[in-house]
Order: structure tokens, then sequence, then C-alpha cells
């Protein structure tokens, strides 16, 4: 064999790492996820991450950089896609999410792929995560239709009146998913946003966010509307800031372990009164099943109370 064609072979890797003869490795491209379509930063950019284990470790791979437009972009097609997933039945959208558990099992081979090679933490950590993140999935899709009855409440009232409060989604969330578990954590984090009837833009984990896209890609092929759940990567510090002061996000979920960082989101939230989550992840047990309670969907829902009068 030539030195020519021996140097060509050993640059052939497939996606699984085992060396095919005469066939190119196809890298991936990593792109954003904005109402339902996988799209390119509207700036060009992008920033390179590196494999810290599986069968190429030092391989580099770009993935797009997101700009203050596109989070606008985000937050434009959640608000569209608002009225229509809240406005589906709590059963409609516990399918949706059971199908979205069904696609990652499907796909668990390449989840854990990409978590092994993004983590360097082993093949069987890797399919761990997966797992628990695939049961997470499954665990708030059963509670779709069944919080309603745990939060609704007949109120006491002196009069001829009834008077009900009945929980109700916020609108569009805005997400910083934890920098570690990648995986887990950003299920963890968006889950419990959209079960309710809320939308999301999520800013993915900076240290792994191809996992994430991988995420996305579940999502795409299974039956969730597109801009229920809109994905972003890149610097946390440069976009998030401006979704807390964008007009149309109602809530910030912060999963952050930066002090200033979370006291500047926070300030500038404040100008449109908006509800904000914060928690630090250093302080998270990923594997704690309350971060699949009940108490998990609260922070995203609005008691709405109303009066009717009684009948003879």
């Amino acid at each position: 064999m030539s030195a020519k064609k021996k140097a060509a072979d050993a640059a052939i890797v497939p996606s699984n790492g085992a060396a095919v003869p005469g066939r190119a490795r196809v890298q991936k491209a990593y792109k954003i996820y904005i109402g339902g379509a996988f799209v390119r930063s509207e700036s060009g950019r992008y920033f390179q991450v590196k494999d810290l284990g599986g069968d190429e470790p030092g391989l580099v791979e770009n993935v797009a950089l997101s700009s203050r437009k596109d989070g606008r972009d985000a937050v434009k097609a959640a608000h569209a896609a608002g009225a229509g997933w809240a406005g589906k039945t709590a059963y409609n959208r516990g399918q949706i999410l059971y199908r979205l558990g069904e696609v990652m099992e499907a796909r668990r081979a390449e989840l854990t792929s990409e978590l092994e090679r993004s983590t360097g933490r082993g093949r069987d950590a890797a399919r761990e995560e997966v797992l628990a993140s695939v049961d997470r999935v499954i665990s708030f899709a059963g509670w779709a239709d069944k919080y309603q009855s745990l939060l609704a409440s007949s109120n006491p009232v002196a009069g001829p009146h009834f008077n009900v409060s009945v929980p109700e989604p916020m609108g569009v969330v805005a997400v910083v998913a934890p920098r570690r578990p990648s995986l887990l954590g950003l299920v963890s984090a968006v889950l419990p946003v959209i079960v309710s009837g809320n939308t999301c833009v999520v800013l993915a984990s900076e240290e792994d966010p191809r996992t994430a896209v991988t995420f996305c890609e579940c999502v795409a092929t299974s039956d969730m509307p597109g801009g229920v759940l809109n994905l972003l990567t890149g610097k946390v510090s440069e976009v998030a800031p401006h979704l807390a002061r964008h007009m149309e996000v109602q809530a910030l979920d912060l999963w952050l372990d930066d002090a200033e960082l979370t006291r500047e989101l926070e300030t500038l939230a404040v100008a449109t009164v908006k509800r904000v989550k914060k928690r630090g992840v250093a302080e998270v047990d990923f594997r704690d099943d309350r971060l699949a309670g009940l108490s998990s969907l609260t922070p995203f829902l609005e008691l709405k109370t109303f009066w009717h009068p009684m009948g003879m």
C-alpha cells in the first residue's frame, strides 16, 4: 500500500470511532434549535469543543455561537407556540412527552456516545446518565394530567359564590441549563417548564453543548410542536442578559454557580417583573427524585382565582 493510501485510511473514522478504509468521516454540524428547525447562528460565529474521551480524544468540533438576534428569534418562536401548547389537553401533552422518552430510548447509544466523549467519564457512567434522563422524561410525562388536581382548590368564602383557584402556565421561560450533568441537568431543567404548558428558551451547557443539540434532535423527531423548546448554544454571559431584559420572557430559571452573573440577571429581570428561580448547581443532587416531583413544577405556574355565583 502506498504512503498516500495509508495516510488517507488513517484519517478515515466513522461516527463510532472505528476505522473504515475508503470512507471519509462525516463531521456533524451542531446548530441551534429554534421554532422546530436547526439553524445556524445569524452571526455566522462558532466556537470549538474538544473531545475529552471516547474513541478520538482531542478531536475538535465546531458549535454555533448564538447571538443576541438568535435569542430574540428564539423568544419570538416560543411566544408564537405558547397558545397552541397551553391549549392542548393535559393528556395530549403527556402523550407528547412520553413520545420524547421513546425517541430518547431508541437513541440511547448516540446520546451515550455524545456524553462519553464530551465528559470523559467513561461509557458506563454516560450510559447511566442517559437511562436516568429517559426515566425523568417519563416521570414528567406522567405529571402532565395530574398536577392540576393537586394544586387546584375550592376556597371557602362568605356569600353565595364559588371561589376556585386553578394552576395556569406563565408563558415563555428562559432557562440557563446546568453546566454538569449536561443531559440529566438539561432534562431536569426543561421538562418542569414545558409539562404545564409553558414554552422555553434554554441556554445549553457551555462545556457540553453537543449533547444538548442531540437531545433536541430527539425533540424534533418526537411529536412536540416547533417553538415549545428552543435551544441556544454559546456563551451564557453574552446571551442571558438579553433574555433577562426581554419583555416577552415571563420567568428566568437559573442553574448557575456564578454569583456575579446571577445577580446581574436578577437585577435586569426587575424592570419587567420577571419571576426568577435560582439554584447553585454544586448544591443539587440530580439523582434526587424530588427534582421530578410536584415542587419542581410550581415555580412556573400561576394560580388563577375566579368567583362564580351559586345557582338557585
